[in-house]
């Protein structure tokens, strides 16, 4: 055996029960789903667009990509990636860097302007949605794909939501925001910007919309009403990255607190860092509690950011803030009444986004949370006939661009559902293809090719991308890294394997059939398989 092989020998003295007289068991190829594409919130075919990268095949990966998931430059650099936390791979060696490929794919559509394809036609339904962030967005691009016709009524002065307002340029530069948004325009999306709307009924009587889908977002932060003596400039998150845009002066060069403990805050005191100011960031939770990934925080922290755990504001007086620290009691925060001070120019409240829900109030069954958020049933709709939501208006802490994307796109199903007159009725999930399934009779040292990243130093000097993609060959190998769990690959194994010639291969790209009248039920095929795209079942009984 070569010193760097890590292939461990094949043992022939666990092979199963051996055929008699009678088969008992047969092979059947099945389809597991891969544990990357069941943790995905917009519900991507991973497993089927890496293996197009795999051989090099972009284009065919990116229209297998953007049949879920129309973003994949923009996703491929904010998502929180939980597609590689289940990747079988960290039990070999890492994860296959799976946002890394599908950022390459994507800044690769983009260069080379590549089409959607899909097959273009009309049902003559019109639909309404208010907002246009990821999720009604999203919602939009999947019910023109379905035919139908698609407006969206944005109150901001540009489309993206969190997207374009809150994600800083060094995470996801404008442009790349821009041009996969300009494609879902060309695909026949009207987007209405600076357009505000007050009457969801009155505005789906005047544009004759069959229905409606609610993507307001939660771009309000909840008033904590801190007892101050307005000696310290106050603001909240949103209000920070609209003044942003027209100037910096109110935080450059100052010292600056910013109050919460998600991507939001996060994002704030890394923009700080970059107006050369002092920065913290207080979190009245512990880190279980804190809403922001853990890479996220320690990126920050990389930067020259402060993070302050367990620390809640009670006052602020002459450029002072008083917080009191707290302790978890049975997973809650309590006060512990030992305080302590802080100097401060300015402070960001970005804890706790709500929605701003009041103009459904007229709607009779609309149920609003006290939060903004409105309650929708299993169809996705609201208590009013017609009107659906999802995106960050639905309840729920775990909020993220990737969750708003899959919530638009099973919205768009439920819609199109509704509009037909047939209910939509959600596929069963494939068992999922774990680790402990695979027979890896091989396995490759190859770990995991990472991103160049600019050093903290030199990265707070602009906002320039602080993380970098994937060259071709890079991306390429790291497509190759997937073990393409629970789905056959055609790597003849099976074939090779059995005993009596029983494996038919049906041609490139069409995998095998069994010849029952050959096969002995034997399990060869099954235990050697790879990637457990073969599963042994009991024989059919025949009356």
């Amino acid at each position: 055996m070569h010193m760097f092989d890590i292939t461990k020998p094949v043992d022939l003295t666990i092979h199963a029960e051996g055929t008699g007289p009678k088969r008992s068991q047969r092979p059947v190829y099945f389809d597991f789903m891969p544990p990357c594409n069941s943790a995905c919130p917009a519900g991507e075919n991973i497993q089927a667009w890496m293996a197009h990268a795999q051989a090099g095949n972009y284009f065919e990966a990116f229209q297998t990509l953007v049949e879920d998931n129309p973003f994949p430059a923009i996703m491929g650099r904010v998502c929180v990636k939980p597609c590689e936390t289940g990747c079988n791979r960290t039990h070999i060696d890492t994860t296959v860097n799976i946002h890394a490929v599908e950022r390459y794919i994507g800044d690769e559509a983009i260069k080379q302007k590549w089409p959607i394809q899909f097959l273009s036609y009309s049902t003559g339904k019109r639909i309404l949605i208010i907002g246009a962030g990821p999720s009604g967005l999203s919602a939009a691009y999947h019910l023109v794909r379905m035919g139908h016709t698609v407006e969206i009524y944005e109150a901001g002065n540009h489309a993206g939501g969190l997207l374009w307002t809150g994600i800083p340029d060094y995470r996801l530069p404008k442009y790349i925001l821009d041009a996969e948004i300009n494609r879902i325009e060309r695909l026949g999306v009207k987007i209405k910007l600076n357009y505000k709307v007050t009457d969801v009924l009155m505005a789906k009587k005047v544009g004759n919309f069959d229905a409606v889908y609610l993507a307001i977002g939660a771009q309000h932060i909840h008033d904590e009403e801190f007892r101050h003596d307005n000696s310290v400039y106050i603001t909240d998150a949103f209000s920070f990255f609209n003044e942003l845009e027209s100037y910096t002066s109110p935080y450059a060069h100052k010292k600056v607190v910013v109050y919460g403990g998600g991507k939001l805050a996060l994002y704030i005191a890394r923009i700080i860092k970059r107006l050369n100011s002092q920065v913290s960031v207080y979190f009245p939770g512990d880190k279980k509690m804190m809403p922001a990934y853990d890479y996220e925080t320690e990126d920050a922290m990389e930067e020259g950011v402060d993070v302050q755990l367990l620390k809640s504001i009670t006052s602020i007086k002459n450029k002072t803030i008083t917080l009191e620290k707290l302790k978890v009691e049975r997973g809650k925060t309590a006060g512990t009444g030992e305080f302590e001070t802080i100097e401060a120019d300015v402070l960001i409240n970005a804890h706790k986004q709500e929605s701003d829900s009041n103009f459904l109030l007229s709607l009779t069954g609309v149920v609003i949370n006290d939060d903004g958020t409105v309650n929708i049933d299993a169809q996705r709709m609201t208590g009013y006939d017609g009107i659906f939501a999802g995106g960050d208006v639905l309840p729920g802490e775990n909020r993220s661009a990737t969750i708003a994307i899959g919530q638009g796109k099973k919205a768009a199903r439920y819609i199109n559902g509704y509009l037909s007159g047939k209910t939509y009725l959600k596929p069963d999930k494939h068992p999922t293809a774990s680790y402990r399934k695979l027979h890896m009779w091989y396995k490759t040292d190859a770990p995991q090719k990472a991103q160049d990243k600019l050093a903290p130093a030199v990265a707070i000097k602009s906002f320039d991308e602080v993380v970098a993609g994937l060259s071709e060959p890079e991306a390429r190998f790291e497509a190759q890294r997937c073990l393409s769990c629970g789905n056959c690959f055609e790597c003849d194994g099976c074939f090779g394997a059995c005993p009596e010639d029983a494996i038919i291969k049906l041609g490139k790209g069409n995998r095998y059939n069994f010849n029952y009248d050959a096969c002995t039920g034997c399990a060869v095929c099954y235990e050697q398989c790879p990637c457990h795209a073969i599963e042994m079942v009991p024989e059919p009984v025949t009356v």
